[in-house]
């Protein structure tokens, strides 16, 4: 439970601060995440996903509770990575913007032409860079650069992602709070 509690919020900080600067369709997305560098963060997403298939149905059901309210949905995805669902309002489109989690700043944010490339930082000492390449208004790929604190541990790892629009109606993924 506790590498879930380090590597979700990691997982949700790399997914949701990409894809601010394209005007994407409003509705339901799917981000696919896929971390990748450090043998020991192979070990702990594999881990991850372990514990979340293995998770009581009470304790399964407080977490995704927990990921609503921020306006996701998380399960395994295919090849180690971690699939996320987030439902993006007309207003967050507008403002060309992506629910960030609690905590999260964008420091950077500079466009050109399908690209977008930009920095963040979090209260917890997180931090991340990336590039965003938009593929239209229904899609993106992402490669992330993250830097945060395991266990005392200054910790680098990489993340590309792809999101895809699934469709206007979220659903039962309600929209992150601001």
């Amino acid at each position: 439970m506790r590498k879930l509690a380090v590597l979700a919020p990691l997982v949700l900080a790399a997914t949701c601060l990409g894809a601010s600067a394209q005007s994407l369709k409003p509705g339901l997305w799917e981000i696919n995440n896929k971390a990748k560098g450090s043998p020991e963060m192979d070990s702990a997403m594999a881990d991850m996903q372990k514990q979340l298939a293995a998770m009581p149905p009470e304790q399964r059901k407080q977490m995704e509770a927990m990921m609503a309210q921020r306006g996701m949905r998380m399960a395994p995805g295919a090849g180690g990575g971690m699939t996320m669902q987030i439902c993006m309002t007309p207003e967050m489109v507008q403002r060309h913007e992506m629910p960030v989690r609690d905590g999260c700043t964008t420091t950077k944010q500079e466009r050109s032409g399908n690209t977008m490339r930009m920095a963040f930082t979090c209260n917890n000492g997180s931090s991340g860079e990336g590039e965003f390449t938009f593929t239209g208004d229904q899609a993106y790929s992402s490669h992330m650069v993250l830097k945060t604190m395991v266990q005392g541990r200054a910790q680098t790892t990489e993340m590309d992602a792809t999101g895809k629009w699934l469709g206007t109606d979220c659903g039962s993924v309600s929209a992150p709070r601001r």
